[in-house]
């Protein structure tokens, strides 16, 4: 089968490379999924370029990028009835922990790690599921329903964005959302009720000027850079769901300022999201998809054996969704 891989850290260019390798057979409890999209993401490409903290040299000997991905399976392991052959599936966690992930023809990998598609979800819409996907859903309703509730979601033009913003509509929330001007107009076709341009100088008191008393969570993207002000417009005992912060690392809370709000800051990570509330995220993506409240997005589509494009995309400002490979 043709994958991409790489064995050493460095540009995207540089180190992804086009090659043939045999199709790995099914163990116990594993499908075979001749693969139609691979998701890309942000964490794809850092990962590939060694930006993970300590970490020198690739965990494998050669590495197959991306855990997102879509497909149909073709075959199955030991312990697996073979009924599952020609199911229509999205998968997660395609190469979290693993060597060999979605930018190839194939993928081998274990039946828990694949979610049966609703019928009229189409590949390219079931590869966004997985990262994107079940972020926006633990995003939005990691701390219950979110019915009557203001939801602030930062960068609501993203990947994870552009679905939190709908998940939270559908969920009964008023949204406001945050992000560059230009993206204004998608933003509010989304659903959000409010956008403010993330770059303005009056953003606190446009934001408590529709929400007087603060919103009750935030769907954040990058909350080294935030936190400085967010205190100042989630109400106290709200919350903050926390995704990311690749522009700040390492950032000093006020910490006073949180603790006498007591605002809980939620912190997850999608890969590691207990069983219990990783099946609640897709019954909410999968409901929320057949009552027809959630479109995912597309920003661009690109050949298999144009990877490197399609991770460098992922890392530029101003997408519009979701970044694939077409296999």
């Amino acid at each position: 089968m043709k994958v991409i891989a790489y064995d050493n850290f460095g540009p995207a260019t540089e180190v992804l490379n086009l090659q043939d390798i045999k199709i790995e057979k099914p163990k116990q409890k594993e499908v075979v999924i001749k693969l139609k999209y691979s998701g890309v993401n942000p964490s794809d490409a850092k990962a590939r370029a060694g930006n993970r903290p300590g970490v020198l040299k690739p965990d494998y000997d050669l590495i197959i990028p991306h855990s997102d991905g879509s497909g149909v399976i073709e075959d199955v392991g030991i312990g697996l009835d073979r009924s599952l052959i020609g199911k229509r599936v999205w998968i997660r966690n395609g190469q979290w922990k693993r060597p060999f992930g979605t930018a190839a023809e194939y993928i081998t990998i274990p039946i828990e790690n694949t979610v049966e598609m609703p019928n009229k979800m189409t590949f390219q819409e079931g590869a966004t599921m997985g990262i994107p996907g079940l972020t926006a859903a633990q995003g939005v309703f990691g701390s219950g329903s979110v019915k009557g509730q203001i939801l602030l979601v930062s960068g609501g033009n993203g990947a994870v964005g552009h679905l939190a913003v709908q998940l939270a509509k559908w969920g009964g929330a008023k949204v406001i959302s945050t992000g560059s001007q230009s993206n204004s107009h998608s933003i509010l076709n989304n659903g959000a009720d409010y956008f403010f341009d993330y770059s303005s100088d009056n953003l606190v008191s446009q934001i408590l000027e529709v929400a007087p008393e603060g919103v009750d969570r935030v769907i954040e993207v990058e909350f080294g850079l935030n936190l400085t002000w967010l205190h100042q417009v989630v109400k106290p005992n709200g919350s903050i769901a926390v995704y990311g912060s690749a522009k700040e690392m390492n950032p000093t809370i006020p910490f006073g300022l949180y603790l006498f709000k007591a605002i809980k800051i939620d912190i997850f990570l999608i890969y590691i999201l207990p069983q219990k509330q990783r099946e609640l995220a897709i019954n909410f993506l999968h409901s929320a998809f057949e009552q027809k409240a959630l479109t995912p997005k597309i920003d661009s589509i690109f050949k298999l054996e144009n990877c490197a494009l399609a991770q460098n995309r992922t890392l530029e400002s101003g997408r519009n969704g979701a970044v694939l490979l077409e296999i």
